[in-house]
């Protein structure tokens, strides 16, 4: 049978700023997605018997999960109800990318698996369904089906491209005993929330994403998370110290990034974090991104109508 492997990149926030609480009950947020080298691979394919089959390897509680919870199953699952497939599908999922880390690896698994199914089913969804699909999984999954970088507005879902920064080289510390919930970050930071400084924010905001050079990285969750994970705030010292030029909380953590100009520099950094998880990638382009998409399996933006 018809078979695809997909790569699902990790992706940073090279800013993230929190204005508010929605009538919806979620947060308005701007962000700046950046696609980067770290990757799970996912292999898809068509079986003769029914039923989704779903194995994972290299994160031992992600497979212990009950299925219905896993984004690459809900993922299958609607696009084959949406395409009318009888088909069954063997999933494998290879994690590499930690999880609840800050870095978006369910949701760039989730977007992989829409975008792997539909190139093995031979068919094109019109962008406007495949992304209202990708938006009914979770609020980053629309931006990994395209990558590179780009600006976030509204749940974050709201995409619109930028132009690509020069390559950088990162190093992410995943410290393994501090997990933050998504959740809980969000209460914690909806009672530190003002309008006092929307108006300079709005303003650095749009620096930011038009800048042709490295800009200053911003989180707005690093106020309300690393008065409760004082490491976090330590590694990030550590690695301007190390040399980064920039350094970050992931997300909403617990994953801390840095920008190195070099990836020597980036190397010698990471020597620095024995006991943590470390990861040493570089920025994708969103050209870089479409190829490596297209790289394995010949899918891409061809699988969108």
């Amino acid at each position: 049978m018809r078979a695809v492997r997909v790569p699902a990149f990790a992706k940073v926030n090279l800013c993230l700023q929190i204005l508010g609480k929605r009538p919806d009950g979620y947060h308005e947020l701007r962000t700046v997605f950046q696609t980067i080298s770290l990757h799970d691979t996912l292999a898809v394919e068509l079986t003769r018997a029914s039923g989704i089959e779903l194995s994972i390897s290299g994160d031992a509680k992600l497979a212990r999960a009950p299925f219905g919870e896993n984004l690459v199953f809900r993922a299958i699952d609607a696009l084959r109800r949406e395409l009318r497939m009888r088909s069954g599908m063997r999933v494998h999922l290879t994690k590499r990318i930690p999880a609840g880390r800050g870095l978006g690896g369910g949701s760039s698994d989730a977007a992989a698996a829409l975008l792997g199914l539909l190139h093995l089913a031979g068919r094109k969804l019109p962008e406007a369904r495949i992304l209202e699909i990708a938006t009914s999984l979770g609020a980053d999954v629309p931006f990994f089906l395209f990558g590179g970088r780009a600006v976030g507005v509204g749940r974050g879902d709201e995409l619109y491209p930028l132009p690509d920064l020069p390559r950088r080289s990162i190093v992410i510390v995943s410290p393994r005993a501090i997990a933050v919930r998504t959740g809980e970050a969000y209460g914690w930071i909806s009672r530190r929330l003002t309008k006092r400084d929307a108006a300079p924010k709005l303003w650095r905001f749009c620096a930011l994403c038009w800048s042709p050079r490295d800009e200053p990285l911003e989180n707005d969750f690093e106020a309300a998370v690393f008065p409760r994970h004082p490491r976090l705030a330590k590694i990030k010292r550590a690695l301007l110290k190390r040399g980064a030029a920039e350094a970050a909380l992931a997300g909403s953590g617990s994953a801390v990034f840095a920008v190195f100009r070099s990836p020597a520099q980036a190397r010698r950094a990471a020597q620095g974090f024995p006991n943590d998880q470390v990861f040493v990638c570089k920025t994708l382009s969103r050209a870089e991104y479409r190829r490596a998409l297209s790289g394995r399996g010949g899918i891409g933006r061809q699988a969108l109508g």
